[in-house]
């Protein structure tokens, strides 16, 4: 992965305290039969990858409709100045973005959520998750139930 300098962590405790404050989390890994105690951590997780082709978008009004996405985005309650091509603050300044326009030729998707465990132990690692209820925790509990809907045994 590339990482610009000023994107890199400031120092290890950065990323442990990130990891720390829950943004992941252990379920209920056992075999039947024995204690969850006696488990195995494990992260259940979506990751998707795309291949695109790129295309660069310049046309003026084509850069225009892309930062109104992301002030949408990122500043959803609308305090920003319209964006328009003829008008400050942004007319001036989409000269200077490039924006990439992305499509994607292939994906692949991985969703672990051990689906090759039987429906007993998916079922009740939900449960667990739902009434810790932590972090991750409950979209976790909603994905694994899904899951188990769509795929059963």
């Amino acid at each position: 992965m590339f990482i610009q300098p000023w994107d890199a962590c400031l120092d290890e405790a950065e990323w442990q305290t990130w990891i720390a404050e829950g943004h992941d989390f252990g379920p209920w890994r056992a075999k039947a039969g024995t204690p969850p105690t006696d488990g195995v951590p494990t992260s259940y997780y979506a990751a998707v990858q795309f291949t695109c082709r790129a295309h660069v978008v310049d046309a003026p009004e084509a850069k225009a409709e892309l930062l109104r996405r992301r002030l949408a985005q990122f500043q959803p309650d609308g305090d920003h100045a319209p964006v328009a091509v003829d008008r400050p603050p942004y007319g001036r300044m989409l000269p200077g973005i490039r924006g990439p326009r992305l499509e994607a030729t292939d994906v692949l998707a991985k969703f672990k959520y051990d689906d090759h465990k039987p429906v007993e132990h998916r079922t009740a690692v939900a449960v667990h998750l739902t009434t810790r209820g932590q972090g991750l925790d409950m979209s976790t509990a909603r994905r694994q139930r899904r899951r188990l809907d769509r795929n059963g045994t």
